[in-house]
């Protein structure tokens, strides 16, 4: 067997410090204000792309992965948020963050969603990746969106 490359050892080492949760924290606290807002383009900003999409179906029971551009996104998106400037949801998370590097990191979200008086809960995944010292979304995951997948 040949040796693992250094930096794929030192992985299982890192350590975020207070500083790398609060660059994730600060992140997702912009990212949940253009989302708040349905402002998609700018949600689209934050985003790598293509952007990975992981779901499953409640219909058929499998899971499925396909991969978006950033117009796929934004149309997407579009239809499920409305018009920008519409504020129409209300979010409350509680996100926890497992940092595989300084660069990647998995975030769990268990977040209320509240719009027209009505609340819904829900758990999803982001796959963030910091390029150029800036987070970028790459990867969304969360059940019951599958038969919305092409792929």
């Amino acid at each position: 067997m040949t040796e693992l490359p250094a930096a794929v050892v030192a992985s299982g080492a890192f350590e975020p410090t207070a500083e790398d949760i609060a660059s994730v924290e600060a992140w997702f606290a912009e990212y949940d204000g253009h989302a708040t807002n349905a402002d998609v383009e700018r949600m689209a900003d934050m985003a790598m792309f293509p952007l990975n999409v992981v779901s499953d179906s409640d219909e058929s029971g499998d899971g499925g992965a396909a991969q978006q551009t950033r117009q796929q996104f934004v149309e997407g998106m579009s239809q499920v948020m409305g018009e920008p400037g519409e504020v129409k949801m209300k979010m409350e998370s509680r996100r926890t963050p497992i940092f595989l590097t300084r660069q990647l990191v998995l975030v769990i979200s268990d977040a209320t969603f509240t719009t027209l008086g009505m609340s819904q809960r829900v758990r999803y995944a982001d796959v963030l990746v910091k390029r150029d010292g800036k987070w970028f979304f790459q990867t969304m995951v969360q059940g019951g969106w599958g038969d919305q997948l092409a792929g």
